[in-house]
């Protein structure tokens, strides 16, 4: 008789969840949606990315908070961003931001880019106020950097047997032009 009364509860619960011919948990879900669309184009929420993670709106917090703190970013092009740090964050992971950020930048702007991300770091680095930040494991804090910070883009190589950046050299294309005249 007990089984009996389980199974009716069982079904009795399905036919809640199934309601006129609707999952209740599918309605709850596009309602979740809807709320939070309407969430993020308040003015207010202007810095919260349109897919937001539980990192990004944990970070957003502690910004509010204190602990965070937001850093902008000069392109060789003169335009600027900004991303959201930990205030413990490292070179590493200011890079990330950086390349969350302008994936992001573009898919709104105008589709998906693909950004050679290995490409960008071999042959530029991040610096701030003269100084380049070319150890990844450093913290930014270690640097100066604090909230309301710029960092720029500088055009440096990677030395491969140093493995550290050495100043760029000009393409090697150019040099055999010169040599044909």
């Amino acid at each position: 008789m007990a089984e009996q009364s389980g199974n009716d509860q069982r079904i009795a619960a399905e036919e809640v969840d199934d309601f006129g011919g609707y999952n209740v948990g599918n309605v709850k879900k596009a309602k979740l949606n809807t709320t939070l669309a309407a969430l993020l184009d308040d003015p207010i929420l202007s810095d919260v990315p349109k897919r937001p993670s539980l990192s990004d709106v944990d970070t957003l917090i502690s910004l509010e908070l204190g602990s965070a703190m937001r850093v902008s970013v000069l392109k060789m092009d003169g335009t600027s961003f900004d991303v959201a740090l930990m205030n413990s964050a490292t070179v590493k992971d200011l890079k990330s931001a950086i390349k969350k950020k302008t994936n992001e930048l573009e898919q709104s702007n105008m589709g998906h880019r693909n950004i050679s991300w290995r490409h960008v770091w071999a042959n530029f680095c991040l610096s701030y106020r003269n100084e380049k930040l070319l150890d990844d494991d450093a913290l930014i804090q270690d640097f100066g950097l604090r909230n309301n910070s710029q960092v720029h883009f500088l055009p440096f190589v990677k030395s491969k047997s140093l493995k550290r950046h050495s100043k760029s050299k000009k393409h090697r294309f150019f040099h055999g032009l010169n040599k044909c005249v």
